[in-house]
């Protein structure tokens, strides 16, 4: 397996493991408000992890394996193979994230929690795929956890769907790829302050979505964080006032960057991006009015 399928941090006695889904090249334009490829490349610290020389952002979609406390704890599931996303780059997905979890010591019937950090489409894909023409949990030894306020926000979306339409995630994410969940009877919700285990919680860092969390990890007095959302790409630790065109409160969602970063100062802190690109995890520094993203192997 390449490195940039997975990598492995130590924080005290829990391990963090990234298995990437895919790289996902775009036009800044496409996912953030009002950036464009000569704005990127105005932040030359961002190349050449997480902007190409033509100003395009280095996106990567991946999942993490937390091993903490006896357990082993997949945080997020990407996109997943075999779903209806037209119109996005989603649509009809093959990809071999599963082949790669396994190479990578962990087989679905291995893992023992599912954290959703949010319900988005590139989030939860993989809580299911697809047998005999049905939808069912692809780690059926797995309790699945999701934030209740995340949770009732989008039942609600879907519930005011007359034709069974409108929202992505209302519609067709939820219907294919989180119901199942609940359906099995393999769903949990919690407050997005629940404690996982001794070394894993949740925070709530609202904004990209009502429930939004992060994921917090503490052991043998070391510290990361896994983002989630709240940060798409390391140009918003610069210009925190940057969201995407997902986000449903911008303002929110700018509220709570600001008080990350300003939390997360230092390198005390190993902060694992979500969708970042290369080396995935570094810490926060005071750059001017704004922050650097500073990666760490």
């Amino acid at each position: 397996m390449s490195d940039t399928e997975f990598r492995v941090w130590t924080i005290g006695d829990v391990r963090v493991t990234r298995v990437q889904e895919m790289m996902l090249p775009i036009d800044p334009g496409f996912l953030l408000v009002d950036v464009t490829r000569e704005r990127a490349l105005g932040h030359d610290w961002l190349r050449p992890h997480f902007v190409a020389e033509d100003g395009s952002l280095n996106l990567s979609i991946h999942a993490f394996v937390l091993e903490a406390g006896g357990k082993r704890i997949l945080v997020d599931t990407c996109v997943g193979n075999a779903k209806e996303r037209p119109d996005t780059p989603f649509h009809h997905l093959d990809t071999g994230f599963i082949r790669d979890l396994e190479a990578a010591g962990f087989a679905p019937e291995s893992i023992d929690l599912v954290l959703c950090t949010h319900m988005h489409v590139d989030h939860v894909g993989w809580n299911t795929r697809l047998v005999d023409g049905k939808w069912v949990p692809t780690f059926p030894n797995a309790r699945y956890l999701f934030a209740r306020k995340e949770w009732e926000h989008w039942s609600a979306e879907a519930a005011g769907e007359a034709d069974g339409g409108g929202d992505l995630h209302a519609g067709a994410v939820l219907g294919d790829s989180v119901r199942p969940i609940f359906e099995a009877g393999l769903a949990d919700l919690v407050e997005t302050t629940h404690q996982v285990c001794t070394e894993v919680s949740l925070e709530p860092t609202h904004g990209h979505t009502p429930g939004h969390v992060s994921v917090r990890i503490k052991s043998g007095g070391a510290e990361a964080v896994i983002t989630g959302d709240m940060i798409h790409h390391p140009i918003q630790c610069a210009e925190p006032q940057i969201c995407t065109h997902f986000c449903t409160s911008a303002e929110d969602a700018e509220a709570t960057r600001r008080r990350f970063f300003k939390a997360q100062e230092g390198d005390r802190i190993l902060v694992l991006g979500t969708h970042f690109a290369g080396p995935s995890g570094g810490h926060i520094h005071r750059d001017g009015e704004g922050w650097r993203f500073v990666p760490v192997s």
